[in-house]
């Protein structure tokens, strides 16, 4: 368990050196230590669904499947995040003096909840946006069949699509892959 003290500003060298042993996972904004909330069971299951469908799609090919616990850096904003999903492209790329933390997503998935689903669309969309080799966003939602997916189509430009049955097909921009909601809500009890 961390010891956090409330009022005070954390730098990103104290954040990691406490996260390495905590129980829990946190979030760091720009000198805030944030306890992340527990996940449902649907909310596991989905994340656990679309990152089977992305082993099984991308095998062989040159990316890196992320679930949960692998931490991503956001320079430019000073933040530390744990995305529910992330490809990356080969060669993983590391934070300079880390073995643990990704600074190269291509593909960033967030399974919504009732709690993180507003600074899943606001917040954490415009800061994952400021890391270069971000390509592609999916919120997934627990609670009902919807899926929006966003696809970069040049430096300030995104497409949106929305996706509400199960027998819409999803195809990803950045990755050679498509994929059913019905493979994706698989075993999801709504």
């Amino acid at each position: 368990m961390i010891a956090l003290t409330k009022s005070k500003v954390y730098t990103a060298e104290e954040y990691l050196e406490l996260e390495v042993n905590a129980e829990e996972r946190h979030e760091f904004i720009d000198g805030e230590i944030v306890l992340m909330t527990g996940g449902t069971p649907n909310h596991n299951e989905i994340a656990s669904n679309f990152l089977v469908i992305l082993k099984v799609g991308l095998k062989g090919k040159p990316y890196r499947c992320f679930i949960t616990d692998q931490r991503l850096w956001i320079p430019q904003l000073n933040r530390f995040t744990y995305p529910d999903v992330m490809v990356v492209s080969q060669p993983l790329e590391l934070q300079a003096g880390r073995t643990d933390t990704v600074t190269n997503p291509l593909l960033i998935a967030e399974v919504l909840s009732q709690g993180t689903r507003s600074y899943d669309k606001d917040g954490k969309f415009a800061a994952y946006r400021t890391v270069p080799s971000f390509q592609e966003y999916l919120l997934i939602d627990q609670y009902m069949v919807c899926v929006e997916h966003y696809a970069k189509t040049n430096e300030q430009e995104w497409i949106f699509r929305e996706y509400k049955n199960l027998v819409d097909r999803i195809m990803l921009s950045t990755i050679p892959l498509e994929f059913t909601l019905a493979d994706l809500y698989e075993s999801i009890q709504l």
